[in-house]
C-alpha cells in the first residue's frame, strides 16, 4: 500500500495559483454574476495551470497535493471567484475521492486520476430534490443493461459545472437485479454518450457562475468499467462513500472559508478609507467598528487551523475518533457546518462596517453576501450534521 502522504499541520502548503492568476480571476467573477454566465475562460485558465490535477500523484502526472494543500488552494480560489471555486470543487471531489482510494491501495479509480491529469473534468450529479439521505439512498432508477452497466433514469439538481463536465457522477437504486436486494449503483457517465438533458434554469441569488443546472437523466448509460460500487442502502463504511463524505465536506468548506477570509479583507481596506465627519478620523479608529472587525477576525482564526487538522487526519489515514474511518463522518460534517456558518457571521460583520455601499449590486462584498448564502443549502446541512454528531456522542436512537 502506498504511503501516507501528509504533512506537519505548520508546514507551508504547497500552491499551484498564481497571485497573478487570481487577480484574472477576480476581474471577471462580477461580470459572470452579472449576466449569469458560465466561467468558461476561468475554467480554461485553470486547466492550462494543471490545477484540475492538482491532487493526481505525479507519478499519474499530477500535481501531488495533498488534502490539505488542495483545500488550502481553493480557499484562495474563492477569495477571488466563489461561483469558480464551488464548480470546480466537484470536480476536486472526484480526484479527491480516487485520490482516497489510491492511497489505501484500492486502484479502482486510478482510472480516473488519469483521465484528470489528461484534462477530463468531472461533474457530481448526486443531488436529488427531497432527498435527505444524500448518498445512503436515491430517487433515481439504475436499470441493469445485462452486461454489468447500468442506464439511469431521474432528475439532479444542484449540478454545478453543467457546461463544462465531461464525466459525470450519478447514483441511482436498481431494484431489478434482485428486489429483496436492492442496490444503489454509483457509476460515471460521459458528456458525448446522450442520454440525459441539461436544463437552462440556473438564475439564482448568487454562486451564479457556477451554473449549477438541473440534470435530467433519460437512459444515460455508464458500462461496465465505468460502474464503481453496488452498495446497499444505508449508512455504509465504504472506503468510497468515506472518500465521498471527506472529499466533499472538507473541500465545501475551504471555498466558503476563502469567502469568509476575503470578506474581511475588504471590510479592514475599507474602514482605513472611510471617514467619520463627526470626528474626521477613519472608521479604524472607531471603537465599535475595531470591535466588529476584530469579532470577524477572531471567528475566521478559529477555523484555519480546523481545517488544516481535520484535512491532514484524512491525509495521513487517521480516524482519532473510531479507528475505523467512522469518524470521519463527525469531524468532517462539523468542519463544514462550523465553517459555512461561521463564514456567513463573517460577512455580515464585513457588510456592516463597510457601509451602504455594499447593498448595490457592484459591490464585492454584496456578491460575497449573497455567495455565501449557498453554503446552508449544501449537505451536509445543519439538522443532518447534529444527526451525525448525536449519534456519535449518545449512540444510535432507540
Amino acid at each position: 500500500m502506498p504511503a501516507p502522504s501528509a504533512a506537519s499541520p505548520f508546514t507551508p502548503p504547497r500552491q499551484i495559483l498564481t497571485e497573478e492568476l487570481l487577480e484574472t480571476i477576480r476581474g471577471r467573477a462580477a461580470t459572470h454574476d452579472r449576466e449569469n454566465s458560465f466561467f468558461t475562460e476561468d475554467l480554461e485558465d485553470l486547466k492550462a495551470t494543471g490545477y484540475l490535477a492538482a491532487m493526481v500523484p505525479e507519478h499519474l502526472g499530477g500535481a501531488g497535493l495533498t488534502l490539505r494543500e488542495a483545500a488550502r488552494e481553493q480557499a484562495r480560489l474563492a477569495g477571488a471567484a466563489p461561483a469558480t471555486a464551488l464548480a470546480v470543487n466537484m470536480h476536486h471531489v472526484w480526484v479527491g475521492v480516487a485520490r482516497y482510494l489510491h492511497e489505501r491501495g484500492d486502484g479502482s479509480l486510478d482510472w480516473l486520476l488519469t483521465e484528470a491529469a489528461r484534462g477530463e473534468v468531472f461533474g457530481f450529479g448526486y443531488s436529488e430534490a427531497g432527498n435527505d439521505l444524500v448518498l445512503l439512498g436515491s430517487r433515481t432508477q439504475a436499470r441493469p443493461d445485462g452486461e454489468g452497466g447500468y442506464a439511469f433514469h431521474g432528475t439532479k439538481i444542484f449540478t454545478s459545472n453543467s457546461p463544462g463536465w465531461t464525466r459525470l457522477g450519478v447514483m441511482g437504486l436498481d431494484e431489478e437485479t434482485d428486489p429483496d436486494d436492492p442496490r444503489i449503483v454509483h457509476a460515471f457517465i460521459t458528456r458525448d454518450g446522450g442520454g440525459f438533458e441539461i436544463k437552462d434554469d440556473w438564475d439564482t441569488l448568487g454562486m451564479r457562475a457556477s451554473q449549477s443546472c438541473t440534470t435530467v437523466l433519460d437512459g444515460a448509460h455508464a458500462p461496465a468499467d465505468r460502474v464503481l460500487r453496488r452498495i446497499a442502502p444505508g449508512p455504509s463504511l465504504d472506503p468510497y462513500v468515506l472518500g465521498i463524505f471527506t472529499s466533499f465536506e472538507i473541500l465545501l468548506a475551504s471555498v466558503y472559508l476563502g469567502i469568509a477570509d476575503r470578506a474581511l479583507t475588504l471590510a479592514v481596506e475599507t474602514v482605513n478609507k472611510r471617514r467619520s465627519m463627526k470626528t474626521g478620523k477613519t472608521y479604524a479608529q472607531d471603537p465599535d467598528i475595531r470591535w466588529r472587525i476584530a469579532t470577524a477576525a477572531l471567528a475566521l482564526d478559529g477555523l484555519w487551523p480546523q481545517l488544516d487538522m481535520v484535512a491532514g487526519e484524512v491525509d495521513a489515514q487517521v480516524d482519532v475518533r473510531s479507528g475505523s474511518g467512522a469518524g470521519y463522518f463527525r469531524s468532517t460534517a462539523g468542519l463544514k457546518v462550523r465553517v459555512t456558518e461561521t463564514a456567513r457571521q463573517v460577512v455580515d460583520e464585513a457588510i456592516r462596517c463597510s457601509g451602504g455601499s455594499t447593498y448595490f449590486n457592484r459591490s464585492e462584498l454584496g456578491r460575497l453576501y449573497r455567495d455565501v448564502l449557498a453554503g446552508i443549502f449544501h449537505p451536509s446541512d445543519d439538522e443532518s450534521a447534529h444527526s451525525t454528531v448525536a449519534q456519535s456522542v449518545l449512540g444510535p436512537l432507540a
